[in-house]
């Protein structure tokens, strides 16, 4: 029988059904829904959590217009009550805020004017509505303007909901994802105060006081500060990572992800997917990132022995990330020790705030670790104290983002101690292995280093292989390889040095036990076996180098072996 197709960066309910994907279903977010009523609810998920499905799905159930076959034999339709009552029965308007980014206010403004357009195109009925008036046609064919002003976007919303209201007899249901998407990048750009206000005119006029309203749903990453946007809202609910209520709705429970796992025949991959995308903790429960588990599925299919990737880190903007390695012992900011711990594996203890603005997220070391843990690079480990958490990093990917992060800074500040680099890299070329090791090993006690036993081996190695190739960039005339084939397998570094006649072959290892002097000769052996100078040899270089370099904590071993090419 063949499978069904994997919903790779479908965000489309009726698509995904109509089109037999594969589908988790999540349809017990309705449920949970109808029985916890609230005029305005408001999730907040990291980005990849499938918000914008969900959003789809709700859609799907509610619009007057939709295809109730979709439902068939999902959790729903067990509860007959409910569907009798609330399936298929009001007008929807369904809006994206995802697409408002710009650098510039004018064109983020003409892209909400835009969204707004498309929802009303798609009841463009309503023009020949023998229910609505003259006058309420008029106001109808300016929301199809997309040159209206301001303060008609504002109030779009709220008449695109009470003209809806008008035509059917039934109160609208309005949903809006990704609401802060427009602050996010308005701050990113600088317009940020003008974004607030125009957001805070659009969904107050909508969300507050509409007697055209029967519910709405909300969105977004952030839990932004009621008071700078949803002023003046009594029934409001917000859901965020820390409630245990809805935590299934979003992201994949682990019997979710066996399951799928099962259905494509890659049992076997369960543990490593378990290691790399599982660990965010929402409420009451580990979850996995949907985009990272149906993204590895998809790939594992193609190709069985593809290693794992960081799918999350290219779909998410890194900027908060970056702002939190930068700050590494600035005063009053994060500590050396703090990411050195979090890396590792271990935890640190912090006072979150889920209630900011998005100009207050990099204000202090405080609202960074709140930006932190509301975004998903880090997730709550146990139960608070009140506001304090216990924060860890979830996973292996996130791990890997906060690392290429850490190496990245590191290269661009060892970029002004030119002298030293020299010496390192002149100490390498002239067989000075003593010196070698001293230099490596204070390079490393200025940054951190990967030893937790949550991390493997590989990882480790690819660290300390990252660090060396930091340094090695210095030389701009020399020809620097990384991971390059060579005899039987790859090499770890592979440097030509063309002017000298030198060729250098390193190959690195982690010493779990700290026996840095065996792992050296572990290393120096792969070397040799592995024939990997014999690119070098190809080449023509008469002296080659062979290093194999042992790290430890913040310590290393070098061993040397020359081998002269006769000509």
């Amino acid at each position: 029988m063949q499978k069904k197709r994997l919903p790779l960066g479908m965000e489309n309910f009726e698509k995904l059904m109509q089109e037999e994907f594969y589908y988790i279903d999540k349809t017990d977010l309705i449920i949970e829904l109808l029985r916890n009523w609230a005029e305005v609810t408001l999730f907040t998920r990291p980005r990849r959590f499938g918000k914008t499905l969900n959003m789809s799905m709700l859609k799907s159930f509610f619009s007057i217009h939709s295809d109730q076959t979709l439902f068939e034999g999902l959790k729903i339709t067990e509860e007959t009550e409910l569907c009798e009552k609330y399936m298929g029965k009001f007008p929807v308007i369904f809006i994206s805020l995802k697409g408002i980014e710009a650098l510039t206010y004018e064109d983020a403004f003409h892209a909400a004017v835009q969204t707004i357009n498309r929802a009303a195109s798609e009841v463009d009925y309503l023009e020949k509505s023998n229910v609505l008036s003259d006058a309420d046609k008029g106001l109808f064919k300016e929301l199809l303007n997309s040159e209206m002003s301001a303060p008609a976007f504002m109030g779009s919303l709220l008449t695109l909901s009470r003209l809806l209201t008008k035509h059917h007899g039934m109160k609208t249901v309005i949903l809006i994802d990704e609401y802060d998407v427009p602050l996010a990048k308005a701050f990113e750009h600088g317009y940020y105060e003008q974004m607030v206000s125009l957001i805070r005119g659009f969904l107050g006029n909508a969300l507050k006081t509409n007697d055209n309203l029967q519910f709405a749903v909300l969105t977004g990453c952030m839990r932004i500060s009621k008071e700078s946007i949803f002023t003046g809202l009594n029934n409001f609910k917000i859901y965020s990572i820390t409630d245990k209520r809805f935590h299934t709705a979003f992201g994949f429970t682990d019997t979710e992800v066996r399951e799928l796992l099962h259905y494509y025949g890659q049992d076997e991959y369960y543990e490593t997917v378990k290691e790399w995308y599982d660990g965010y903790h929402f409420g009451g429960i580990d979850v996995y990132c949907p985009w990272d588990v149906i993204n590895f599925c998809s790939d594992h299919l193609e190709d069985a022995k593809l290693s794992p990737k960081n799918y999350w880190a290219n779909t998410s903007g890194n900027s908060v990330i970056r702002h939190f390695i930068e700050s590494v012992n600035e005063p009053q900011m994060l500590t050396r020790m703090e990411l050195e711990r979090l890396v590792n594996g271990g935890m640190v203890q912090k006072e979150i705030n889920q209630e900011l603005t998005y100009n207050e997220l990099y204000d202090s070391i405080d609202n960074l670790w709140s930006t932190l843990f509301m975004t998903g690079y880090l997730t709550q480990c146990g139960e608070p104290d009140g506001n304090r958490y216990n924060l860890v990093v979830p996973n292996r990917e996130i791990r890997n983002i906060i690392t290429e992060h850490i190496l990245k800074m590191f290269k661009d500040k060892i970029k002004n101690d030119g002298e030293t680099l020299n010496a390192f890299c002149e100490a390498l070329m002239n067989q000075r292995v003593e010196k070698v090791e001293e230099l490596f090993a204070e390079y490393m006690r200025r940054t951190i280093s990967i030893r937790d036993t949550f991390a493997q081996k590989p990882t480790k190695e690819n660290f300390y292989h990252g660090l060396l190739l930091g340094i090695l960039g210095f030389k701009e005339d020399w020809s620097v390889l990384s991971n390059r084939e060579s005899g039987d397998g790859f090499s770890d570094i592979l440097i030509q040095i063309e002017d000298e006649d030198i060729g250098i072959v390193i190959e690195v290892k982690y010493a779990e036990d700290g026996n840095l002097e065996e792992e050296c000769q572990r290393a120096m052996k792969q070397i040799i076996d592995t024939r990997y100078v014999e690119a070098l040899k190809q080449e023509g270089v008469h002296t080659i180098l062979k290093y194999g370099i042992a790290c430890y904590k913040k310590t290393c071993k070098v061993a040397l072996e020359t081998e002269r090419m006769i000509s």
